[in-house]
């Protein structure tokens, strides 16, 4: 139960990322680009994760700072006006596009274009987030602070070269900060214990940080570039404004299939608590597994017994942490763990998934093995008992592509329609595109 707020709160989304490291969870074709706002998560878009959990806490009023068409028009068709989730919505016009120098620079146009008074959040729409909003703005009125940071503690070696690090007084008032350091100096500022890093999610004062953005020093960086982790927060600690870090508990990144995976299985586990309401449909199974009931009642042609009758039999196995959508057709001696498995669905007879992530449409085919991997919309794994399928090693199919009957596949990102065909060695770690396979350094 998350706590009353004690002021309103603005609420500003950020979404101007191409989506790069995401790929090929980004892709819709081969040249147009899913917004990762618009990724799907356990059957909600990212940005309806993070939008539901703020409002719950209270938060009814958003604007959305997208950057290119494809982030503004997919989250729009997502959010609309906000009135099927009880909230209002606002965007940033198209045109400030063409000022955009990051993610710093688009909100401070937008507050001043507003002019937004008040307490705001500002949030990453590729993230989801379990913590208590209500102590951060208590904290955040309290000390007077332009900006206060949300903070997750993590060890030098996760942080490093991914996450801000920063270095906070007794008081919480950061001192300074680091933009993804290398791994010597996030050793050098954790001094043997965990580091403050920057769960990119920020309180702000929106009055203060309007009278700093007419700062000359920082016009001009907003005219270079002004992202928030690598150039305004350290500007402000600089130039003497108050930064507070604050911590948040825990937060889910999904900026890659690896990350997207974990936070899928922790979503799965209970691992973010005030998330697990927001999962439909809600635990209905023995084994405490979601399969949505238009699935458990439908009849396998094979056996003539609903999915339900055979599950209770023993025919197939569902296992813990598993969501399964609407109207999906689950064969013989299917079995599933850690698994999301999306809407209209076929598994074939004796499919064995740990911790995958199965779109909407998409097919297995009879026997597969498939392990920490993700299958896009309407992506289609042949296999057969004497050539079976096996993907595992964090494998991305994108949508509409497939993979032939008796290929193995470790690691490999397929981009969306391209077809893997068996006989074809494809290396571990690899890439394939439409003019060929690329070996991936990350």
């Amino acid at each position: 139960m998350t706590a009353r707020l004690s002021a309103p709160v603005h609420a500003i989304a950020l979404a101007g990322g191409r989506g790069i490291r995401a790929l090929p969870l980004t892709l819709i074709s081969a040249d147009y680009m899913r917004s990762k706002a618009a990724i799907s998560l356990l059957g909600k878009p990212l940005v309806e994760w993070v939008v539901r959990f703020l409002r719950n806490q209270g938060v009814t009023d958003y604007y959305v700072l997208a950057n290119g068409r494809e982030n503004r028009t997919q989250i729009q068709e997502i959010l609309r006006d906000g009135r099927r989730l009880g909230i209002e919505v606002r965007y940033s016009r198209a045109r400030f596009d063409r000022y955009n120098t990051g993610s710093g620079e688009a909100t401070l146009r937008c507050l001043e274009h507003w002019s937004l008074e008040g307490t705001a959040v500002v949030f990453p729409t590729d993230s989801v987030f379990d913590f208590d909003l209500a102590p951060m703005l208590a904290r955040h009125l309290e000390s007077g602070a332009t900006v206060t940071v949300g903070t997750v503690p993590r060890s030098a070696a996760e942080a490093a070269g991914k996450y801000g690090v920063l270095v906070p007084d007794g008081d919480g008032r950061i001192e300074s900060f680091a933009e993804k350091p290398p791994l010597d100096e996030a050793r050098r500022l954790a001094q043997g214990g965990p580091l403050h890093t920057s769960a990119g999610i920020y309180m702000i004062d929106c009055v203060r940080l309007r009278a700093a953005a007419r700062e000359p020093e920082l016009r001009a960086l907003a005219a270079e570039e002004l992202d928030w982790g690598g150039q305004l927060v350290p500007y402000l600690v600089a130039h003497g404004h108050r930064v507070q870090a604050f911590s948040i508990g825990s937060f889910g990144d999904l900026g890659n299939s690896r990350d997207y995976l974990a936070t899928m299985r922790t979503l799965l586990a209970g691992g973010y608590p005030t998330l697990d309401e927001l999962i439909e449909p809600p635990v209905n199974t023995p084994g405490g597994s979601r399969v949505h009931p238009s699935t458990l009642k439908k009849i396998d042609p094979a056996t003539g017994l609903t999915l339900e009758a055979m599950v209770e039999e023993g025919l197939v196995r569902i296992g813990p942490r598993v969501r399964i959508g609407r109207d999906v057709e689950i064969g013989l001696g299917v079995d599933l763990e850690d698994c999301d498995v999306g809407d209209n669905v076929d598994l074939g007879e004796g499919v064995w998934m740990r911790g995958v992530a199965c779109g909407d449409h998409a097919i297995v085919g009879p026997w597969a093995q498939v392990v920490d991997t993700v299958l896009g919309t309407s992506a289609s794994v042949g296999s057969e008992r004497g050539a079976r399928t096996v993907l595992d090693g964090h494998c991305v199919l994108g949508d509409e592509a497939r993979v032939e009957a008796g290929v193995r596949l470790t690691g490999v990102e397929v981009f969306p329609r391209l077809t893997v065909h068996a006989g074809r060695g494809v290396p571990a770690g690899a890439r394939l595109t439409a003019t060929g396979f690329q070996l991936r350094t990350a």
